[in-house]
């Protein structure tokens, strides 16, 4: 029979994998929706030809760069420029024009991947005059994917659906004035890069981020189960000015949340939400503080060897019983 038959044994070894990589190296998708955290995985098991996730577990104990390519595919990167078209429209002619009695304006784009929607964020902003004094701080958990988006390189082929994205958004230029085409590959024009603040945050066990006037984090939070996008929200609300706007994706919403109250609706089809001067209240709140301590990481030898340990009376055990014919 199958190992992985009886399912409880894998959500099990799925559960110490994701705990040995939040005590290892801090990062925690223990909240993360599952069957997405299964998926990649399993595309890691079948690259690496690893047949149980308890050597995943191992590799990811004693391998950091087997940690980092896994990483690599939690990271979620589908994306575009100028996704969604009716949303750029709705932050041209609704958001912007609100915000441009401020004397400076800051903008959070949360889990920005490789850049794609960073940049176009960048091109509204240049067309509408208000680059000089907009800030973007553009997060992601993954080093890779920030690296990715620093460069501003993309593939050619991607170009024309960039183009056709922009037009589509009420571009008012040549979409071809954005980049310089080398080989097959579009390099990002470096203007559009000198507002743009790139840093790590990881949204699962990350604080808050500054004052902004707009965040915008789309198509991320339906890869989180409920509770982590509560906390995620709370962490929102926290890093929002009163008047300030928040961006979701188009299947994701706040509406759920125990912070709906916090949020008036401004353009429901696009999911973009006014946050409003009710006051958080502490029945609300939820701690955004990381479950496991940097002193707590520093003695993570210990715990690691005693995981390791019981890893290996789990697979016995499982072996064992496979042995009777009983899973």
């Amino acid at each position: 029979m199958d190992y992985y038959d009886n399912e409880d044994n894998e959500n099990l070894e799925i559960m110490l994998l994701l705990e040995a990589m939040n005590a290892k190296y801090g990062y925690d998708f223990r909240n993360y929706a599952k069957a997405s955290i299964k998926r990649r995985i399993r595309h890691r098991m079948s690259i690496a030809g690893i047949k149980k996730i308890t050597e995943v577990i191992e590799r990811v104990i004693y391998d950091r760069e087997f940690f980092i390519e896994l990483l690599g595919d939690f990271s979620i990167s589908t994306t575009e420029m100028f996704r969604d078209p009716s949303f750029f429209q709705a932050l041209r002619k609704s958001i912007f024009p609100a915000l441009q009695h401020l004397p400076f304006i800051k903008i959070w784009v949360a889990g920005c991947s490789t850049g794609e929607e960073v940049y176009s964020i960048a091109i509204m902003l240049k067309e509408e005059n208000l680059s000089d004094k907009t800030m973007i701080y553009a997060t992601d958990y993954s080093d890779k994917s920030l690296s990715a988006a620093k460069e501003g390189v993309f593939s050619i082929k991607s170009v024309k659906q960039y183009a056709s994205n922009y037009n589509d958004a009420g571009g008012i230029q040549s979409f071809s004035n954005y980049f310089t085409a080398k080989g097959d590959v579009a390099v990002i024009d470096k203007s559009l890069r000198h507002n743009v603040v790139f840093s790590i945050h990881n949204l699962a066990s990350d604080g808050v981020f500054g004052e902004m006037n707009i965040i915008l984090c789309r198509n991320v939070l339906i890869y989180f189960n409920r509770e982590l996008q509560n906390k995620v929200f709370d962490l929102f609300t926290k890093s929002l000015e009163e008047g300030g706007f928040l961006c979701l994706g188009s299947k994701e919403t706040i509406r759920l949340s125990p912070f709906s109250g916090n949020y008036d609706e401004v353009l429901n089809d696009e999911k973009i939400y006014k946050r409003n001067t009710r006051p958080v209240s502490y029945s609300q709140k939820i701690d955004n503080n990381p479950v496991v301590t940097p002193e707590f990481v520093t003695k993570g030898g210990e715990l690691i060897r005693a995981m390791k340990s019981k890893i290996e009376e789990l697979d016995c055990l499982i072996s064992g019983v496979q042995g009777k014919g009983g899973v």
